[in-house]
């Protein structure tokens, strides 16, 4: 079952952490996430899974920045979000996606427990410009039957800024 923005309100600062919080971004069923300022692009052209591979900060202005076609940028939400007894989800907003922007190539499910900013793989197909603190994507969440674990990672639990892919990580167990 998804929970309804009425839900989503009860369950704020109980179940369900969002900071900062605005009614403004209340939905029917969800609840409208941010653009932060700070994008990352990757360094190289061709990307290794078994290596860490760097990027670049780029900082949105307040004017705007032009993406590029076919280049995938890493962003991340304003808004810091921490989920118990209940499983996030993140879409982009069919706005966007009508500008030919998509804001989560498959890292849209969340976790049981996650605590942290969502990373958003932002591409689009042709350029877009883009700005700081736009509603970009929305949150929802179902409701999770059966005994289940928290969400526990070494790799993105509670973190502080965009995250770059850490599955190399995944190759040194």
């Amino acid at each position: 079952m998804i929970f309804s923005g009425k839900e989503i309100k009860r369950r704020l600062n109980s179940d369900i952490i969002i900071m900062p919080y605005s009614e403004k971004q209340l939905n029917p069923n969800s609840y409208n996430l941010r653009l932060h300022n700070e994008l990352l692009t990757y360094n190289d052209h061709v990307l290794d899974m078994k290596k860490q591979n760097l990027a670049t900060p780029l900082i949105i202005p307040p004017e705007g920045l032009e993406l590029e076609a076919n280049k995938l940028y890493l962003g991340r939400t304003v808004e810091f979000t921490a989920t118990y007894n209940c499983v996030p989800m993140l879409e982009g907003r069919s706005s966007i996606g009508r500008l030919g922007l998509f804001v989560h190539i498959t890292a849209g499910f969340g976790d049981v427990g996650f605590k942290g900013f969502w990373t958003l793989e932002i591409f689009c197909v042709q350029p877009v410009r883009v700005y700081p603190d736009v509603e970009i994507a929305q949150i929802f969440y179902h409701s999770i039957e059966g005994d289940f674990s928290e969400y526990e990672s070494n790799k993105y639990q509670n973190n502080a800024g965009v995250q770059p892919s850490m599955l190399y990580k995944d190759f040194e167990k």
